[in-house]
């Protein structure tokens, strides 16, 4: 039997899309799960070899529910994204008009992407969540909603058609999508990388984001990703997730994990990956005093007056 990838489903969703642009797709039976939760279990469950799961897109930043289930639970780590331009479809079962529609469902990721065209030409339509665009799609075959926002290539595979298409409140909008397994070595570096962490302040007090923040500014890190997440101990208790460039490998960035495993309460790894959206030749210079070489030319530096060779 091959190795299986899960993936947030039904069958349709731009998620299984994304997940077939990975050469390695071809090689694994793909399966969808009902939720994201449900497919990061069945990796930690050992149903399924890796998950592959919407993280992030351009209008609302993070996607919670994903980030919740990395943030919790036993450790999972990101192997590979993958970016995907979103524009989305209005489905509607064969017949149905504009004027017919009264409610509407997709995933709640998808609202914030499409609300100003909703409320321009449905503005009394109800919006119903679903657990995926796809989803929602099914919904409305089974005569559930009147309308889906999804993507147009979902419409046949639910008996549906395209009542209207290229729908977007943001030009150029994205989702970033993660592929996740179990703890393992990270592949190697590529020159274009990032880095993902869960950071915990070990107390709240003036100033704690600033430290943490500190120690990726100090060794020349530039975030990519910064969003809170509460930890569920009260109000105003909070995690961070955040995406780094860099990967684990370089001198720059193990010493910055080092020093917040020194300062945090707690630091969860969610892995080094290659990038999706540059190329190793169009990474980010490193700022003067931050390659690997004068990293290793400090220490160096630092043993030799220890030694009384300065």
């Amino acid at each position: 039997m091959p190795a299986s990838y899960a993936y947030l489903g039904p069958e349709g969703t731009f998620t299984e899309v994304a997940l077939r642009t990975l050469p390695e797709a071809a090689t694994r039976e793909l399966n969808p799960y009902v939720s994201v939760q449900s497919a990061l279990d069945a990796v930690r469950t050992g149903e399924a070899e890796a998950a592959f799961v919407p993280i992030e897109n351009s209008v609302e930043g993070g996607i919670t529910t994903t980030l919740d289930e990395l943030v919790a639970g036993e450790p999972l780590m990101i192997y590979r994204e993958v970016l995907l331009s979103i524009t989305f479809a209005l489905l509607v079962r064969p017949g149905t008009k504009l004027a017919d529609i009264k409610t509407v469902s997709a995933h709640p990721a998808a609202q914030p992407q499409v609300r100003n065209w909703l409320r321009a030409h449905l503005p009394d339509a109800l919006w119903e969540s679903a657990a995926s665009n796809a989803d929602a799609a099914r919904l409305v075959q089974e005569g559930r909603y009147d309308a889906a926002f999804a993507g147009e290539f979902a419409a046949a595979r639910y008996g549906l058609e395209a009542l209207e298409t290229g729908i977007h409140d943001a030009e150029n909008a994205q989702t970033r999508f993660v592929l996740v397994g179990r703890p393992a070595r990270p592949a190697a570096p590529t020159g274009a990388d990032k880095t993902s962490v869960v950071l915990w302040q070990r107390d709240d007090h003036p100033g704690a984001l600033r430290d943490l923040l500190g120690e990726f500014a100090s060794r020349g890190i530039n975030l990519m990703l910064l969003q809170s997440r509460p930890t569920g101990a009260g109000i105003g208790n909070y995690c961070f997730c955040v995406d780094a460039e860099g990967h684990i490998s370089d001198r720059r960035m193990a010493e910055t994990l080092m020093g917040l495993r020194r300062v945090c309460l707690q630091v969860r790894f969610l892995g080094s990956y290659p990038r999706a959206d540059i190329t190793p030749g169009e990474a980010r210079p490193t700022l003067p005093g931050t390659s690997d070489e004068e990293f290793v030319a400090a220490a160096d530096w630092v043993a030799r007056c220890q030694d009384g060779r300065f």
